[in-house]
């Protein structure tokens, strides 16, 4: 049966290849990759496990220093690095100055640590914790109703968890890293895209 548009099952063709490159990820914006290389998993970063696809992230709510709401979403754009950790936690508290490092090490317009702490009533400890182990590139940031651990399938402090631009899981760490390790940071630059 001829069709009655000239060239119609040509220009159906291209579509149906386009829609096909957008779906397998080859349109993500801005630099958002499909999932980050195994060979990345190396040296300071080979118990990060790599989310394999690259998942959803939940809209998880959280509070800044002044107890005003934000949401996950709120940074979407950037390459974000979520860290659940807490005052109380001595793994948590090894990490949190290479978390500091890696933070001032990246441009916050492009990449940004998310640590959000988990202190219930030892929540008056975090911001003098900051001032006392000088963390002045991180913000600090609480659980909002003690469901962050829940809401992200958390289950050992600290975790950190690699979102990338456009809001989906890239992959977790558990346990304490050298976030300013070159391997950290390399890792970090491919979930930018740089």
């Amino acid at each position: 049966m001829a069709h009655p548009v000239r060239d119609f099952l040509p220009r159906r063709r291209t579509l149906l290849a386009g829609g096909l490159a957008v779906a397998a990820g080859l349109g993500l914006p801005g630099g958002a990759r499909a999932e980050l290389p195994a060979r990345l998993v190396t040296g300071t970063m080979k118990r990060f496990v790599r989310a394999v696809p690259p998942k959803p992230m939940p809209d998880l709510e959280f509070l800044d220093a002044n107890d005003k709401p934000m949401r996950l979403a709120d940074s979407t754009g950037k390459v974000r690095l979520v860290n659940l950790w807490a005052t109380w936690c001595a793994p948590c508290v090894k990490e949190m100055p290479s978390l500091d490092r890696l933070q001032a090490e990246l441009p916050k317009n492009r990449f940004l640590v998310l640590p959000i702490s988990l202190d219930g009533p030892s929540r008056p400890k975090v911001a003098p914790f900051y001032k006392e182990q000088n963390l002045s590139h991180l913000g600090i940031f609480y659980d909002k109703g003690k469901k962050a651990m829940s809401t992200l399938g958390v289950t050992l402090l600290p975790t950190s968890i690699l979102v990338d631009l456009a809001g989906r899981e890239l992959g977790r760490i558990e346990g304490d890293a050298d976030w300013d390790s070159p391997e950290a940071i390399a890792l970090l630059k491919a979930a930018a895209g740089a």
